[in-house]
């Protein structure tokens, strides 16, 4: 520990922090744009500027640590003058209409400006602009960039992708797609993690808002609406719903008041990706010898789209089983049309998931089972569905708790678990377990996957088969993972990736909080969920066993191969450079 000074106020201090370690130790509060712990410590917003008595010049605080002795000064005139400076230097190339902005009110520089006093801005305004295809699902607007890095650095130190990188010199310096891309030509995964470490508006999801109100409005529309489990865990955060508000039975509520026909529960079809996938993995199981394994999950869009642009010779690897999302726009189209005694077409299926890759794996041409073009019309983040709650002036918190409809509401804890990392693997290990003995394991049989590290590995035993797992989530991670399992270096049976880290809790369509990673939190809640849940095995999900019995037949029939499994060899995904040149190719390009 060493002695400082803090505002004339003593105080002691970790001898390797930094001045801003020290100060929030000490609860002194130094505002920051560009820093993020770990990743993005490099001062080059120059907001955290500080006063060192005996120096002459101010020094940032993220980057600088604290010595024996050291008097700081952390909002002395010289400092708020520079500081005031600095921000207004960045508003000066930043778009400041704020009413149209997607993070107006939980912006880090508009909250900043105002602490300042800023009302007006003595520098003359040039904004960048350079054209960006707004039919993709992530969307960045030049205009508001303020060139923090941190994009460039979550994609680049904890994703492992590389998708953005610094652009021109001098004044022009901007951040752009690597290597002079267009973003849908790159081998972007749309993880969305840039969108949510973004401090402002310059990265966001494509909206879909003004499609669900149309479908909405539309009289000879019926609209199906699913909610996937790790939306339950943070819809309320932006609209100040404490959490035990903040129920999946009062978001249920919520968008009933605006009108949607049918709302049902994603965690049905994570019962019903459990059903097939596990099913699969027990038939790859017993012909390994033909089947390579491990087999990897297939149910995070994310995840697919890295396997096929970096490890292209994995892809058959992959679990052909949907996701949850494409399984549900398929039932949706199909059983539960006919159950209606309505045509297809009539029905938009509109999904609100905590993704953003999903938009585009909702638009893949062969996710089109129902033969209405697309099995999922919709796909809207946690983020907009929040937005849509806001603009018909709900009040979510005087809301009663309303039921999800049936048949296609009923879920599992096992479900509901599949959006935290190891959720997944937990699940399945349930199921597998029964459809290989004939009984139930205790539910928490299988509790060593959890857990928020990157990755994790268990072995098990499978009615007298030893089983070896990992769950991993998090881009860098899984490329460590699948680099050490093409060297031989490990061996697993099974295998579940998650692109975001956390799993879908932090996916990139989650509320975003400054500073705060809350992935961890939101699966605590997940988890309490499946431990008071009255089912907690995706076997006996009566409304899962009822379709199987009326329409399906069994996991694996022909029926379910029509309409829950997929071919992902049917698409293309640019490919990494790094691929593309070592087999001397050009990158695929993708058409949106």
């Amino acid at each position: 520990m060493v002695n400082i000074l803090i505002n004339g106020t003593a105080f002691q201090a970790q001898d390797d922090a930094t001045i801003l370690e020290a100060a929030a130790a000490a609860g002194v509060s130094i505002p920051t744009l560009c820093y993020l712990k770990g990743i993005n410590e490099i001062g080059a917003c120059r907001v955290c500027v500080v006063e060192l008595e005996g120096t002459d010049r101010l020094v940032t605080a993220c980057n600088n640590k604290v010595t024996p002795g050291m008097s700081i000064r952390t909002n002395s005139p010289r400092v708020r003058e520079a500081r005031r400076t600095n921000v207004e230097l960045i508003l000066s190339q930043h778009d400041c209409y704020c009413a149209t902005c997607a993070r107006s009110g939980n912006c880090s520089l508009q909250s900043m400006a105002n602490d300042l006093g800023i009302l007006d801005l003595p520098y003359r305004r040039e904004l960048p602009y350079s054209p960006w295809n707004m039919s993709f699902p992530l969307i960045r607007d030049f205009s508001k960039c303020i060139k923090c890095m941190r994009c460039v650095q979550v994609c680049d130190r904890i994703q492992g992708m590389g998708i953005w990188d610094v652009a021109n010199t001098g004044s022009r310096t901007t951040v752009d797609v690597s290597y002079n891309r267009r973003i849908e030509d790159s081998d972007c995964t749309l993880c969305g993690q840039c969108i949510t470490h973004c401090p402002v508006g310059a990265l966001r999801e494509r909206d879909d808002t003004e499609k669900a109100f149309a479908a909405l409005a539309d009289p000879n529309t019926v609209t199906v609406v699913q909610i996937a489990p790790a939306v339950r865990a943070a819809w309320g955060e932006s609209l100040g719903l404490p959490r035990e508000k903040a129920t999946v039975k009062r978001l249920v509520s919520a968008l009933r008041q605006m009108g949607f026909n049918y709302i049902f529960d994603t965690t049905f079809s994570a019962d019903l990706t459990i059903m097939e996938e596990g099913s699969e993995f027990l038939e790859r199981l017993k012909t390994r010898g033909d089947n390579p394994l491990p087999m990897f999950t297939s149910c995070c869009p994310g995840w697919v789209r890295f396997v096929k642009s970096q490890y292209p010779e994995l892809t058959r690897q992959l679990s052909t089983a949907k996701s949850p999302q494409q399984m549900f726009g398929a039932v949706a189209k199909s059983y539960y049309a006919q159950l209606l005694n309505l045509e297809p077409e009539r029905i938009c299926c509109i999904s609100v998931m905590p993704c953003i890759a999903k938009k585009h794996e909702a638009a893949l041409p062969c996710m089109n089972s129902a033969g209405t073009e697309r099995d999922v019309d919709v796909v809207l983040t946690t983020r907009e569905v929040d937005r849509m709650i806001r603009a018909e002036h709900i009040q979510a918190k005087d809301l009663p708790e309303e039921e999800f409809d049936t048949p296609l509401g009923a879920g599992s804890g096992a479900g509901v678990i599949f959006g935290a990392t190891g959720g997944v693997m937990e699940a399945a290990l349930r199921s597998a377990y029964y459809l290989t003995t004939g009984k139930n394991p205790d539910p928490d049989a299988f509790r060593k996957v959890r857990g928020m590290e990157g990755w994790k590995e268990a072995r098990f035993d499978l009615n007298g088969t030893p089983l070896r797992v990992a769950v991993v989530s998090g881009l860098g991670n899984t490329r460590q993972l699948v680099e050490s399992v093409l060297s031989g270096k490990v061996s697993y049976d099974f295998v579940e990736v998650m692109a975001c880290p956390g799993g879908c809790s932090g996916g990139g369509g989650q509320p975003i909080h400054e500073g705060e990673e809350p992935a961890g939190e939101r699966a605590k809640n997940l988890y309490g969920l499946d431990q008071h849940s009255k089912i907690r095995f995706s076997h006996e999900n009566p409304a899962v066993l009822r379709m199987y019995s009326d329409y399906m037949e069994k996991p694996l029939s022909h029926k379910s191969h029509e309409l829950l499994h997929t071919d992902h060899q049917l698409w293309d995904m640019p490919l990494s450079p790094a691929l593309a040149d070592r087999e001397n190719k050009t990158p695929e390009k993708t058409e949106w």
